[in-house]
């Protein structure tokens, strides 16, 4: 029997269109509940998908700081999520709870 050659898997690399993304996303804050991390760690993975380069440049925020803040092991603030959406071109939007 041959050796089975696994690789972790990586989000961001399947993410390649704008719906992409915006699925992507609505799916992890629909899973996350209250897990803020959960929603940080997603929105790394779409923004490794856009490229942090680029991203680093548009929020004014440091590349390395940005990885560690959207690793969900960071603790970004309220501040760092809104200026990522806005240049990742998400917003949110609010609904009461139960609404489709």
């Amino acid at each position: 029997m041959g050796t089975l050659k696994l690789r972790k898997w990586d989000s961001a690399e399947y993410l390649k269109t704008e719906e992409d993304m915006v699925l992507y996303l609505q799916a992890c804050m629909e899973e996350a509940g209250d897990d803020a991390a959960f929603i940080a760690a997603a929105l790394g993975d779409i923004a490794r998908a856009k490229g942090m380069s680029q991203l680093a440049k548009e929020t004014g925020l440091g590349r390395e700081s940005l990885y560690k803040a959207l690793s969900g092991e960071g603790n970004p603030s309220f501040g760092t999520i809104l200026k990522v959406m806005h240049a990742l071109g998400l917003k949110l939007q609010p609904q009461a709870v139960g609404q489709a």
